[in-house]
């Protein structure tokens, strides 16, 4: 009976493969288009591309300074925007039409003070970005024209922010996006974690807070969205990853409340809902300790051996169900459903 049970848990659980990058640089954004394309992105200005599935990837030329960009969000095969991190005007967002052959500089900051997040996008034309607060207002822009113009959000359109309140650099997914116009942004680092939510794609926000530990170097460094209502955030404290305390919660309400569950195994960095065309697969969570994987909309857990990575994407649509994780060292694996 156990084997019988073992053999089962084997053939439910996701397959990894290790692939060849060609890089060294710590890779903390993925995104996946489908089962060929895929883009990645991380420290030293890197940049990556397959266009066969991850047999190879090709190192693309953005920029000739030294840049670290935490976040990639590929529209489609050929159209993707980078955002780098850093103060002042090391934070950026390039755009690419052609797969990568050029690049275009969409955004530079000029503030000091501003140091920005992650993006994440509607539709080609239609995005948002998150940076840290600056002095207790939230940084948070929008784009209607696919990043031809970046607006700040004016304050008096957002509740106030906490002391030190900001959104972890770590996987590029502390911002979620559900249909034409809901969207909701994880924050950490202050004394409260909390989440951010418009339904108006930006106009207006409402803030809650959650269950989630929080602190300095604690708090929600991850959160996905299935629908409109349910949604999951993951976290932890970056120096203590092996810990798993008060790092993971749901929504089924749209954000309003959260409730707090066990069950990962330790700081995790992101979490992202699998799903295969209309039908819920699961929920995976990933970490540079490893992976959790949920077959019961987060209910239990089971522990995937060889998953340490910092980000994941799934690719969009129907069979075959395939996926990117990436992280340290210029890892890059594939994980087939």
């Amino acid at each position: 009976m156990m084997l019988v049970l073992t053999i089962a848990v084997l053939l439910q659980a996701p397959q990894f493969t290790p692939q060849t990058s060609g890089v060294k640089a710590r890779l903390r954004g993925i995104s996946a288009v489908n089962a060929r394309v895929a883009w990645a992105s991380g420290a030293d200005s890197t940049v990556l591309r397959t266009t066969d599935g991850g047999t190879t990837w090709r190192k693309l030329n953005v920029t000739s300074e030294q840049l670290d960009f935490r976040d990639v969000d590929a529209i489609d095969e050929q159209t993707a925007f980078v955002l780098a991190i850093g103060n002042g005007p090391a934070s950026r967002i390039y755009k690419t039409s052609d797969g990568g052959a050029t690049w275009m500089l969409q955004f530079k900051n000029e503030d000091p003070r501003v140091f920005l997040d992650a993006m994440s996008f509607w539709d080609a034309n239609h995005g948002i970005a998150i940076g840290d607060s600056v002095e207790g207002k939230f940084y948070i822009m929008t784009t209607e024209n696919g990043g031809g113009a970046w607006k700040r959000v004016p304050a008096t359109s957002l509740p106030p922010a906490l002391e030190n309140e900001g959104a972890f650099a770590a996987s590029g997914t502390n911002i979620a996006i559900v249909g034409k116009s809901h969207a909701w942004i994880a924050t950490g680092a202050a004394a409260k974690s909390r989440v951010l939510r418009t339904t108006d794609r930006g106009l207006t926000w409402k803030v809650v807070g959650t269950p989630i530990a929080s602190g300095p170097t604690s708090g929600i460094f991850s959160i996905s969205f299935r629908d409109e209502k349910h949604g999951v955030v993951v976290g932890g404290d970056y120096r203590k990853e092996g810990d798993a305390v008060d790092n993971l919660a749901f929504t089924e309400d749209g954000g309003e409340t959260w409730k707090l569950r066990e069950g990962l195994s330790g700081y995790r960095s992101v979490v992202a809902y699998v799903r295969s065309g209309s039908r819920m697969m699961g929920i995976m969570a990933v970490g540079p300790t490893g992976a959790d994987y949920s077959r019961d909309d987060g209910r239990t857990w089971t522990l995937i051996e060889g998953l340490k990575f910092d980000t994941l994407s799934i690719a969009r649509g129907r069979q075959p169900l395939i996926g990117w994780a990436a992280g340290a060292n210029g890892s890059i694996g594939k994980v087939t459903f």
